[in-house]
């Protein structure tokens, strides 16, 4: 134990409530208390002393003063466009910000578009707030009004309510139900907290937000915020200033003094759930939260996990559908394009002769086009063709891709960057060549096979993590797509889902095969999942509804998940992979945990491993912790090398949630004892870590 230096006694201290979140994460993902606190904390917070902080608080409140007395002229005098410009850049200079308040949809921004300023945010326990106007709000249809009467009913029923799944299509309307629900969560004086998973789809979420709820303040709260920024915007929370916060898995852990409502928006993304440190699900620890703090969380996805679905089918959470697009729009059809016998009749193309005339079809119309490749680079290997050299990693057990616009190697795992060999590294071989395809070679190869009708070529953009690098590169390019100034995008699982794209009206998914065959249980999950949100994206116009597409090129057409995605069939592909499992004794229907193991010799991460699993019977009360418990015997990772670390892992299997956390909470401790034992020669590992209900096997 340390001892306490000092107290930050100006700020109100950390909710019971959020004590106890704190508290459950630590314990259920057996991380110690100080570590997951200190991990969600602002890191900022701990570099401040009581006079450090209590100047920023008295600058915060001067800015505030300020604002609210140049609103009030502005408004005496009809304007305000200026005074809110001042108001912004007021608060990122009270807040110690380097540079300057950017507008709402940059990274981290907090909403400028504020009138009423941190001081009309309601304190807790005060009187609602005024009605906020659905500025330009459509009219709800028929199932969100269903949903919105459902929900209200819950908010105003005596205890906690259950978890809600909003099991909507895409292009049904679930935001507009998120912003509704919100609405009513602030007229009642309550804070909003927006999960989305990853952060490219913070900003146009905060946008749609920013623009209903102009009167109210909206911050976010994600990875990508400087120190400054992360600070003020946790302090705009934790004060209860932030009527609207939006963020990625990070969020979930934001000191909300009058939380009145937590949405969690594609609930299904693996990405909720953090793989490093304490390896959390922000997911589920929002349904935790809001049954702790007794308000409703609004699970939202067209695709919910396996888990989730299964919840619902159960009654332990509640189900509420909403199947019909908005303005009634169909599904986009879902076409198969069997590449066994195109490979046959063509010797092999890169883009089915129909899906190019389908393309062509929508140049001349002037509609878009998306095709989807998960995998970035021009190629994932470089290979000869007299020895068969291949360019793999010599720090990992993988490939090194081919980037044909810097002739770079470039290890995705590693990060180890080399240019490109002249020839063959160990026959002298001139001839080297590309094997496989990424985005930037189908990018390249549609550049030069699409043209409008009068000729010109098709303008083709590719949006993937490798050509967004730079500060405001996806918004730009996102930007040209809205605009109408891209006939064809390609891109990775990030242009997959998530997006509203007026135009698109052909999607293709250029190679799903290869989450067919994954070791890992959940790949076709994650699949079905991707594949229709991906489908998602067509046909989002109402007007451009009926022609709007799904093209599939795969070489396995009879397989059982491309039938249910024709059919647009979660609930049966669902019903199938809860029998496989319930027939496995898979999750939902027991529950698991990864014990890791890393060390420079994958011997040692073994013989840690192993030494982990002969610890578990002498534990005291062995018999009844391991009673129906299963420890398998440890096996590399699916990448067992990177960066010159060995990778091991260790699967434990209970039958209950309550077993697993008995058996983890007593065998933990002797596991730390045992990693300071074996530090000799041929012992010594780097680290360890469990990581419980793990997403990835």
């Amino acid at each position: 134990m340390r001892p306490v230096v000092a107290a930050l006694e100006a700020l109100p201290p950390l909710g019971a409530a959020w004590r106890q979140l704190v508290a459950f994460a630590a314990g259920y993902y057996q991380r110690g208390l100080g570590e997951v606190a200190l991990a969600v904390l602002p890191p900022e917070l701990r570099r401040l002393d009581e006079a450090a902080l209590g100047r920023r608080l008295a600058r915060r409140a001067k800015a505030a003063d300020r604002a609210t007395g140049r609103r009030q002229a502005a408004a005496a005098a009809g304007g305000g466009g200026a005074a809110d410009a001042r108001d912004a850049a007021d608060a990122a200079s009270a807040a110690g910000a380097t540079g300057p308040a950017h507008a709402t949809g940059a990274a981290g921004a907090t909403s400028a578009a504020n009138p009423a300023g941190p001081a009309a945010a309601p304190a807790p326990g005060a009187g609602p707030a005024p009605p906020v106007p659905a500025c330009n709000a459509p009219e709800p249809s028929p199932e969100q009004q269903a949903v919105l009467e459902r929900l209200r009913a819950l908010a105003a029923a005596d205890g906690a309510p259950p978890a809600v799944l909003l099991y909507g299509s895409t292009g049904s309307g679930k935001t507009e139900v998120y912003l509704r629900a919100a609405a009513e969560a602030l007229a009642r004086g309550r804070q909003v907290l927006v999960l989305v998973p990853e952060i490219n789809l913070t900003p146009q979420l905060e946008a749609r937000f920013a623009a209903r709820f102009a009167g109210h303040r909206l911050v976010a709260l994600h990875s990508a915020l400087t120190p400054a920024q992360r600070l003020r915007h946790w302090l705009d929370a934790h004060l209860g200033e932030a009527d609207l916060v939006l963020g990625t898995r990070l969020a979930i852990f934001a000191s909300l003094p009058r939380l009145g409502l937590l949405v969690v928006d594609e609930e299904h993304d693996p990405s909720y759930k953090q793989q490093e440190g304490a390896r959390y699900s922000a997911r589920d620890l929002a349904v935790y939260r809001g049954r702790l703090e007794r308000v409703p969380v609004l699970l939202g996805s067209a695709t919910p996990s396996l888990e989730t679905w299964q919840h619902a089918q159960t009654g332990r959470y509640l189900r509420l559908d909403m199947p019909t697009r908005i303005g009634r729009a169909p599904l986009p059809a879902v076409r198969l394009v069997d590449m066994t016998q195109i490979a046959r009749r063509a010797g092999g193309t890169v883009l089915a002769p129909a899906l190019l005339a389908a393309l062509h079809e929508r140049l001349a119309r002037g509609e878009q086009s998306l095709l989807f490749l998960n995998r970035r680079g021009y190629a994932p290997v470089l290979q000869c063709g007299d020895c068969a050299w291949r360019s793999g990693c010599p720090h990992c057990s993988a490939w090194r891709v081919f980037h044909k616009l810097d002739r770079t190697l470039r290890c995705h795992h590693c990060g180890l960057s080399e240019r490109v060999p002249r020839a063959c590294p160990d026959c002298g071989n001139p001839d080297i060549t590309p094997v496989g395809r990424g985005t930037e070679r189908l990018e390249e190869q549609l550049a030069g096979l699409l043209h409008h009708p009068d000729g010109r070529p098709a303008r083709v953009a590719r949006i993937d993590a490798d050509s967004t690098r730079g500060t405001g590169v996806l918004q730009a390019r996102l930007g040209a797509v809205h605009d109408g100034e891209v006939d064809v995008l390609v891109g990775t699982q990030m242009i997959a889902k998530g997006h509203d794209f007026r135009r698109v009206t052909l999607v293709a998914a250029v190679n799903p095969d290869t989450g067919l065959f994954s070791s890992d249980f959940r790949a076709p999950e994650r699949l079905f999942a991707l594949l229709m949100q991906a489908a998602g994206r067509a046909g989002r116009d109402a007007a451009r509804a009926g022609r709007a597409e799904m093209w599939l090129q795969t070489w396995q057409p009879q397989h059982a998940l491309y039938a249910a995605l024709v059919r647009h069939d979660y609930p049966a592909f669902a019903a199938a992979q809860l029998a496989e499992r319930r027939s496995a004794g898979l999750p939902p229907f027991s529950h698991l945990a990864l014990l890791r193991a890393e060390a420079r010799d994958a011997a040692a991460a073994t013989g840690f491993l192993d030494a982990a699993a002969a610890l578990a019977p002498t534990l005291p009360d062995a018999p009844a912790l391991l009673d129906g418990v299963l420890i398998y015997p440890p096996v590399p990772t699916a990448v067992a090398r990177v960066a010159d670390v060995e990778r091991v892992q260790m699967l434990v299997e209970a039958g209950s949630r309550a077993r697993l956390q008995r058996l983890l909470a007593a065998w933990l401790p002797a596991l730390h004892a045992l990693r300071r034992e074996r530090a000799g020669p041929g012992q010594r590992i780097l680290r360890w870590a469990v990581d419980v209900d793990p997403m990835e096997i």
